[in-house]
């Protein structure tokens, strides 16, 4: 069971840190391809993506600590402190979240119509993942990549608790 968790973990913990350089990547080259979306002119397009990014970092780093401690120190438990620390982190994540939809009003005032609304579609759809992303580590899971997760969903047809929200019940406050 423990050697299952450590590669779970790594797994986890891997993806997301490698998911955070691919989409510096994508969309490098996405701008390099198409400059006339001109993405990088929209203050909505860098808020969601560094929304996203910060997410995903912030995911990493989560699964690292869990594989660390089950590796060091033979449990699974959070600590305390990173449990305060994550719940400090899910403020600021909800601040990013709403300043992100002001952003998006003002590059569609600023910019509308001389920007093609594609832009403002990608910026969108890069919010939204980072929506979903805060969802899936704060408040319910999201992701059911295996096959104990998909039996949970289809026994019970309803998601789990995210691993995090679960660690926030276990602070004492």
């Amino acid at each position: 069971m423990r050697k299952r968790l450590l590669k779970r973990f790594s797994y986890l913990y891997t993806g997301e840190l490698m998911s955070v350089v691919m989409f510096i990547v994508v969309f490098f080259f996405l701008n390099k391809v198409y400059p006339q979306l001109r993405l990088y002119s929209l203050s909505f397009f860098w808020l969601s993506f560094f929304l996203l990014e910060f997410l995903l970092v912030q995911g990493s780093i989560y699964w690292y600590t869990k594989w660390k401690r089950l590796k060091v120190e033979n449990t699974i438990k959070t600590s305390i402190e990173t449990i305060k620390r994550y719940k400090s982190l899910k403020k600021l994540n909800i601040i990013l979240i709403i300043i992100s939809i002001f952003a998006f009003a003002f590059d569609f005032f600023i910019w509308y119509p001389s920007l093609p609304l594609v832009s403002l579609g990608i910026a969108g759809f890069i919010y939204i993942f980072a929506v979903l992303e805060y969802i899936n580590y704060f408040h319910l899971q999201l992701s059911y990549d295996n096959l104990s997760d998909v039996k949970y969903l289809l026994r019970t047809k309803r998601l789990k608790k995210s691993c995090l929200s679960r660690d926030f019940g276990r602070d004492g406050k």
